[in-house]
């Protein structure tokens, strides 16, 4: 071989990661949601920022658009930090997670009857927990691949970090912010490849957490008691969830018009936030509500396919986590307001108002376009992706596993 030929054999080994464009159908995806959800921000808080923040009425989407200056910021760096670098990064970033949860009980910052957040409510470490549990969370699985098997040394560590994690943001308290962590870490558990006894084990242990939750906390019992209650008859259900469903039924099927909006100006709680899909349904109707639910399936599809062209396993779970987490968060929000769903105060990814929830998120999209970056062009991690796609093909149909142990060598 020449010299040349050499040498560009050698470069080619280290230039596609930086080179190569990623998924372009990710990138207008995301900023078709988050122009999207300027808009209705803005049609959303306008009599809010006036009448219950005692503001300007651009006040909510100047704050808005501030974090999400930080947000592209944030999410440019991490599409160009190889996701390889978490290996190193991920027990501080932890560290410093926990710590943040631990200073928000101690400084005590009293909001709509709850401890979640520093500096007048900007900031909201529950949110950031949920980006950093996924990324620790594969890390750790896939250093710990071979060993998921036992459950020493699989199930009863993992139930130790979840265990932390979502103790510190019950305690605020958050409880769909605590479902949400356990929610991720059972899905990431059982796509790493964790026998189907730890599953179910898994499964009997979040059922009886969430059983135990609802009997000793008095906002869980009334959340269940509406939800049966509006499941039977949906005049029944709680006052947010009878506001929404109102403001979906004015929308019909092509809805009032961009800012025309009725029950966001006649009590909806906190339109601009939990309550904003409710507004896009009135504003927008089923047909708009239907494509903005078709812009997130779109997401998740593209991640789905991120992950399976990922160069590696640690790069597939990393993928996988993360655009399940906004799917999980985004179907959260949207079955609440149709009460389909206990309530919980889920923000509606990128839509919502909230620094915390729009910066975390597009960090999430950061890290997942450079995943699609590195996508295909190395090779050297090529079994342990083989190892994962069969991992995640388990339970198709059936639920017949398939035998797969002896490729994760």
């Amino acid at each position: 071989m020449s010299t040349q030929s050499f040498m560009r054999e050698k470069l080619k080994t280290f230039l596609p990661n930086t080179a190569k464009s990623g998924d372009a159908p990710l990138l207008i995806t995301i900023i078709t949601l988050v122009s999207f959800g300027l808009l209705m921000l803005y049609s959303a808080s306008v009599d809010y920022s006036v009448g219950i923040l005692g503001e300007a009425p651009t006040y909510m989407l100047k704050r808005q658009m501030l974090w999400l200056a930080l947000g592209i910021v944030t999410a440019s760096a991490l599409s160009h930090l190889d996701y390889h670098y978490w290996r190193k990064f991920s027990v501080f970033a932890m560290l410093g997670t926990i710590i943040s949860l631990v200073a928000v009980l101690l400084t005590h910052e009293l909001r709509l009857g709850a401890v979640r957040t520093f500096y007048n409510g900007s900031i909201q470490p529950s949110e950031l927990a949920k980006l950093v549990i996924v990324i620790y969370l594969t890390v750790w699985l896939y250093a710990k691949r071979d060993q998921l098997h036992s459950i020493e040394l699989g199930l009863i560590p993992l139930a130790f970090i979840l265990g932390i994690i979502g103790g510190l943001i019950y305690l605020q308290p958050d409880i769909s912010a605590t479902a949400t962590i356990f929610i991720l870490g059972g899905v990431l558990f059982f796509l790493a490849g964790a026998d189907l006894k730890q599953i179910v084990i898994l499964i009997l242990l979040a059922t009886f957490v969430a059983w135990l939750i609802v009997q000793i906390n008095v906002t869980g019992q009334e959340r269940v008691e509406y939800y049966w209650l509006g499941l039977k008859d949906p005049t029944y259900a709680s006052y947010h969830v009878r506001r929404a469903l109102e403001a979906i039924v004015n929308g019909g099927i092509f809805g009032l018009g961009i800012g025309q909006s009725v029950t966001k100006l006649t009590g909806l709680p906190v339109p601009p936030t939990d309550s904003i899909f409710a507004v896009v349904t009135e504003e927008f109707g089923i047909v708009g509500a239907s494509a903005l639910i078709i812009l997130y399936a779109i997401l998740i599809w593209r991640g789905i396919v991120i992950a399976r062209r990922a160069p590696d396993m640690l790069g597939s779970l990393l993928a996988t986590g993360l655009v399940f987490w906004i799917g999980i968060e985004a179907l959260i929000n949207m079955t609440v307001m149709v009460g389909l769903l206990p309530f919980a105060g889920n923000a509606l990814p990128f839509i919502s108002a909230g620094g915390s929830s729009l910066v975390t998120s597009l960090a999430a999209i950061g890290i997942l376009y450079n995943i699609s970056r590195q996508g295909g062009e190395n090779a050297q991690f090529n079994n342990d992706r083989r190892a994962f796609n069969a991992t995640a093909n388990l339970r198709r149909r059936n639920g017949r596993r398939r035998n797969t142990r002896s490729r994760r060598s």
